[in-house]
């Protein structure tokens, strides 16, 4: 049974979480070559990287051949609703409309992702 998620990536997680969503099954050599940025993160970095996602119960590895292939045990949906649970709770004291009222009155905001989110917001009734 995996563990329970723990919270929040870092961005060096999420960088390296965004490469294994991607690819689906990835070794840590793919990691390495599909991070963006120069230069590319060292292979050791990119390891302990992993081996924290693992424990942090993102992800799983297997056996393959000489290498282990990392796979997804989280989807980035549902990792994205976990941050945003976590951002609501800390930030917007639990509250989705502040965080939505702050988003609206951010400086920001275009008119266009204003009419989109009125749309999402109309779907929902």
């Amino acid at each position: 049974m995996p563990r329970r998620v723990s919270p929040g990536l870092t961005d060096a997680e999420l960088r390296l979480m965004e490469v294994v969503w991607k690819k689906g099954v990835a070794s840590v050599a793919d990691v390495v070559d599909g991070v963006a940025g120069e230069p590319p993160p060292a292979y050791s970095t990119v390891l302990t990287t992993l081996r924290i996602l693992e424990n942090k119960g993102y992800l799983a590895h297997e056996k393959g051949g000489r290498a282990f292939l990392y796979k997804p045990l989280v989807k980035r949906e549902a990792a994205r609703e976990h941050a945003l649970r976590h951002l609501i709770g800390r930030f917007f004291e639990g509250s989705p409309e502040l965080l939505l009222v702050n988003l609206l009155e951010s400086k920001d905001i275009c008119e266009k992702d204003i009419a989109r989110l009125r749309k999402r917001l109309e779907e929902k009734k």
